[in-house]
């Protein structure tokens, strides 16, 4: 199988690799990533079998030099290249050594597992059909808008009031919810606030006076 029959566009990958987008495209651009991990280009796409080698590039920044991880990305790099599926690698085996120096990038693979488990199954759960809600994504199964879940976690609210308010849902598919908006951020511009409906008038226009004070 080859590396790009798991491809990850660019938001995606930030979430399997648990980094910031910025830092994809550093690993990109700065040639973190060995060859054949990812693609340049107008859309940008990076294997899933690339995830970790990012995750454990900036995560481990502040205990090893560059040098360091670049030389343990080459040599993970050379062994994922050889795996089938990303999502059925090995999780043990992979510490590589070299004389004193011995470091083990298996935390990182198994954790890119298990979040990219977590984005398939993000994508099973969202469906969109111009049937239902003229298209907009709607968690499967139901017309609750995933966006609009998502920005209820993002915002704060409690579950359980989400779950209130949306009773068709269960909380798993609250998290694939925010999962799949974070993978998959919707496009155009953001929604303006709110007019006030029509015929509304203002309760009240107090305006509050500050006195200065005497100098």
């Amino acid at each position: 199988m080859s590396l790009h029959d798991e491809h990850l566009t660019a938001t995606e990958a930030a979430v399997v690799a648990h980094v910031s987008i910025r830092d994809v495209n550093r690993a990109i651009d700065e040639r973190i990533l060995p060859s054949g991990f990812f693609r340049a280009g107008a859309e940008r796409n990076v294997a899933a079998a690339g995830c970790p080698l990012i995750a454990f590039y900036f995560e481990s920044a502040e205990r090893l030099t560059s040098k360091e991880r670049l030389w343990a990305i080459e040599r993970a790099g050379a062994r994922l290249k050889t795996q089938g599926a990303f999502a059925a690698v090995p999780l043990e085996g992979w510490t590589f050594r070299d004389e004193f120096l011995a470091i083990d990038l298996g935390p990182f693979v198994r954790r890119t597992v298990e979040r990219l488990g977590r984005l398939m199954q993000a994508r099973e759960a969202v469906e969109a059909s111009p049937d239902v809600l003229g298209g907009t994504p709607v968690i499967r199964g139901t017309r609750v808008p995933v966006y609009d879940v998502a920005a209820s976690v993002a915002a704060g609210i409690p579950r359980e009031r989400i779950l209130a308010a949306y009773p068709s849902i269960d909380a798993d598919q609250i998290a694939l919810a925010s999962t799949y908006a974070q993978a998959t951020p919707p496009r155009g511009r953001p929604r303006r606030a709110a007019r006030p409906p029509k015929g509304a008038a203002a309760v009240t226009d107090r305006r509050i006076r500050i006195r200065r004070q005497a100098k």
